[in-house]
């Protein structure tokens, strides 16, 4: 069951890190991520593009396999 998850561990993050690099680089840079937006831009999940979309759905798997092999 370890060497399962593990291997899916593996594939997920080549799979994350290839959709990261696969994106546009915005020009605001991180003042989103540390406050900079607004409030009016909660709540907008129909504004992010597929591979943001995709980039949070794999963060997510990714962090649940992780916490499966630290509990396993």
């Amino acid at each position: 069951m370890k060497t399962f998850l593990s291997l899916i561990h593996i594939v997920l993050s080549v799979i994350l890190t290839a959709v990261v690099l696969l994106q546009h680089r915005k020009q605001g840079g991180f003042g989103g991520a540390f406050g900079g937006g607004t409030q009016a831009d909660a709540g907008q999940w129909q504004r992010f593009t597929s591979l943001t979309k995709l980039t949070i759905v794999l963060a997510g798997f990714f962090m649940l396999s992780s916490i499966l092999l630290i509990l396993i």
